[in-house]
């Protein structure tokens, strides 16, 4: 049996090793098209994560199967990646709302183990942490590479994630998507 809830600092020693399995620095290329993730977190990042109840986790037999980091955008201020999205994604419009700093979040980066996958628990977890930040936030951001494409199909095809922006960073290409909070999933 599956649970999905909000993660506690026992679960840290599984989310680094589920991170480690799927961190794109430790893929093959020949292995990338599975999916990927590609910011890495510290145990002392994971804990300030944890304690701002922004780590969702889904457990199977007590281990950590799938994980969904969200946060603040000055919580992901020290990746380079992040303030560089907000400066192009703060001010424009999502669904008939201004996007701001105030009134979104970072979501992401997902992982889910590959013999979870297909099996629906995607979209269980994000339904949960949707539902669990939608009282404090309306829209969602993220970004997806664009080489990552079973990561882009499964956001833009399952959930109901929008592209609202592309752009180049480190030499990468990049769709920026977003999401509302209280807008649900549908499924294919």
């Amino acid at each position: 049996m599956t649970t999905i809830r909000k993660a506690n600092p026992l679960d840290i020693e599984g989310v680094l090793a589920l991170q480690a399995l799927y961190l794109v620095v430790n893929i093959p290329e020949d292995q990338k098209a599975g999916g990927f993730v590609t910011t890495p977190f510290t145990v002392s990042q994971i804990e300030a994560v944890i304690a701002a109840d922004c780590l969702f986790v889904a457990l199977e037999a007590e281990k950590v199967v799938a994980y969904v980091f969200t946060g603040s955008w000055d919580f992901f201020a020290s990746w380079p990646i992040f303030p560089f999205m907000e400066s192009r994604l703060m001010g424009k419009t999502f669904k008939n709302q201004m996007i701001t700093k105030a009134n979104s979040f970072q979501y992401g980066p997902v992982c889910i183990h590959e013999n979870q996958r297909g099996s629906g628990l995607f979209q269980k977890i994000f339904d949960f942490m949707q539902a669990s930040m939608a009282a404090r936030y309306p829209i969602g951001l993220t970004f997806i590479n664009k080489i990552n494409q079973r990561s882009f199909d499964a956001h833009t095809k399952k959930l109901p994630l929008v592209v609202i922006d592309e752009f180049e960073f480190n030499s990468n290409q990049y769709h920026g998507l977003a999401f509302l909070t209280k807008q649900k999933a549908f499924f294919t």
